[in-house]
């Protein structure tokens, strides 16, 4: 790469949000809409290297509309993919939330550890084995508790209003 166009693109990295997108709009010959630093510190980079050493050869670039023509674009995941992915995690039975056989979970409660075992059908606690984080969190505790917020598996989400999905 010649030194004054790699000189240009490292002076791109100190330049402001709004001196890239003028920047940009000079490199371009249109406006950008973009604030995100390096995605205009790329995209200017690319196009002073493309001016300088020159762009897709034309039949290159019309390959690359024909591709990008055909192309079955899709914007929601199609339905039978949601719909296997609900009967796959039903007939699995385990939570996708939970980690995998063998992890140790660790949580410290009022200057106790609560160290346990993910098992394959479970969970080990203090040598005994349980159903759910939820009664070991219970066990721990001496209170009911969200096994998976205990252990930091979940965040706590927006309350539901009365009677809305």
């Amino acid at each position: 790469m010649d030194e004054s166009l790699y000189i240009e693109i490292e002076r791109l990295r100190e330049l402001q949000i709004s001196e890239l997108q003028v920047r940009y709009r000079e490199v371009f010959g249109e406006e950008c809409r973009s604030k995100h630093k390096q995605h205009l510190i790329r995209r200017i980079a690319w196009r002073l290297q493309a001016l300088a050493y020159g762009d897709l050869s034309e039949r290159a670039h019309q390959r690359a509309l024909a591709i990008a023509n055909d192309a079955d674009l899709r914007t929601q995941v199609p339905a039978a993919w949601i719909y296997a992915e609900r009967i796959t995690s039903k007939v699995s039975g385990k939570d996708r939330r939970l980690p995998i056989t063998g992890t140790i979970l660790s949580r410290k409660h009022q200057g106790k550890t609560v160290t346990v075992k993910v098992l394959k059908d479970g969970f080990e606690y203090e040598g005994q084995r349980y159903h759910s984080l939820s009664a070991i969190a219970r066990a721990a505790t001496g209170t009911r508790w969200n096994g998976l917020l205990f252990f930091g598996l979940a965040t706590r989400g927006k309350v539901r209003k009365h009677g809305s999905r």
